[in-house]
């Protein structure tokens, strides 16, 4: 019988803003890979999403016949060999839990809401994100386990001796990427460096790390893991233990620490965060789902959502949240919450978000689709429906 496999987003969705904003929850970054990408990898079959409706152009369900069997996975799990294996397993008519949570169920048809009848609960323990800063502090064990299943049965491409490496069974390269005149300390957790990425002279990466296809270290960066770059980014100065998902660049000096960065952002010249209260104390993050404050832990930095910028100089205050297409400048430390479509302490216009974000896809040879574009507008007419628009050109 044919599977689809659906990765379907929970309400907890809303609690991952910004970054559900613009995407379902298993399009998200931790580790090396996507949480469907993990999937795909373990199941060796493609997935697909369940998520809210402004999403689902872009990311859109598989067609489904009469005979096919829809096996929903919850989006916000991270698999491993059991979870897939207890997936994998599983018949029509069955719902599979973790306690109280729907793990996976088995229907044929197009209701997926319509319960099952059998009951199945699984015992073992699950990793899942569930708050924005989890994609970062699950981002070592995410690291960890992606690297393993990537790499497993295969060899790296060499490494030019001009490179130092310490744990060099712990560092993979895929084919094309290019590493000179840099050092790669593994000893504490692996390095993967994607296809046809550059790591510029003088670079010192301490693992865990994941460099994206296509992404670029500037000269002289300095990475602390875990540390994961998406595709086509480019990183340079200070980061640490965080995760960009791609397209965006952080290309200058200025710390990044404890933090996650959405898609096609940028942060400018000197931009740095602060992830440390100067008490040490407790740092809590806006949940804008919530409308209230929620602690983070004693480390947590900058979340931006996707199509966001930062002007030179920027300095962003302990647990920050930055919403979608945000253009961040003014004096000092910036507020600990910046909604969507802010113009420093103004608001874009649709429109003009749209041509500006059009402009930072052209640099790297991408295009704003009408889907991103449906997309934005149903983010742009919930935060804003109510408030007049200021006139920015």
């Amino acid at each position: 019988m044919n599977r689809n496999y659906i990765l379907f987003d929970t309400p907890a969705r809303d609690q991952l803003y910004p970054f559900t904003l613009t995407r379902p929850v298993s399009a998200c970054r931790t580790g090396i890979l996507t949480i469907q990408e993990k999937w795909e990898l373990w199941l060796q079959a493609p997935c697909s999403y369940y998520t809210v409706h402004w999403l689902q152009e872009k990311y859109p369900l598989p067609e489904m016949d009469a005979d096919s069997l829809q096996v929903l996975i919850n989006g916000h799990l991270l698999p491993d060999a059991a979870l897939v294996a207890a997936v994998q397993g599983m018949e029509e008519g069955y719902e599979l839990y973790k306690d109280n949570q729907l793990i996976a169920k088995a229907i044929k048809g197009k209701d997926f809401l319509h319960p099952s009848c059998k009951r199945l609960d699984y015992h073992a323990p699950v990793l899942q994100v569930q708050l924005p800063w989890d994609f970062s502090q699950l981002n070592d064990k995410a690291l960890r386990a992606d690297f393993v299943k990537l790499t497993a049965g295969r060899t790296s491409a060499p490494l030019s001796s001009t490179n130092q490496v310490l744990g060099a069974g712990q560092v993979f390269v895929e084919a094309g990427a290019q590493v000179e005149f840099c050092l790669l300390n593994a000893m504490e957790g692996p390095i993967y460096i994607g296809k046809n990425a550059l790591v510029m002279e003088g670079s010192l990466i301490r693992g865990p790390f994941a460099l994206g296809e296509g992404a670029v270290l500037k000269m002289g960066t300095k990475v602390y893991g875990a540390t994961s770059i998406g595709p086509n980014c480019i990183g340079g100065g200070e980061i640490k233990n965080s995760v960009i998902f791609g397209y965006s660049n952080k290309a200058h000096d200025g710390y990044l620490g404890d933090s996650v960065i959405g898609e096609w952002c940028n942060l400018g010249a000197n931009t740095t965060n602060s992830n440390l209260k100067n008490n040490a104390g407790t740092v809590k993050v806006w949940m804008e789902a919530k409308k209230e404050a929620w602690p983070a832990g004693r480390k947590c930095g900058l979340m931006m959502g996707d199509y966001s910028r930062a002007a030179i100089n920027t300095s962003f205050n302990t647990g920050t949240v930055v919403g979608v297409s945000c253009n961040v400048f003014g004096a000092g430390l910036t507020d600990k919450f910046i909604p969507s479509f802010a113009w420093g302490t103004g608001q874009y216009v649709l429109e003009a978000a749209f041509r500006d974000i059009a402009a930072w896809k052209e640099l790297k040879g991408k295009s704003l689709l009408a889907a991103d574009k449906t997309i934005l507008r149903a983010i742009f007419e919930r935060v804003y429906e109510n408030m007049a628009a200021l006139e920015i050109v």
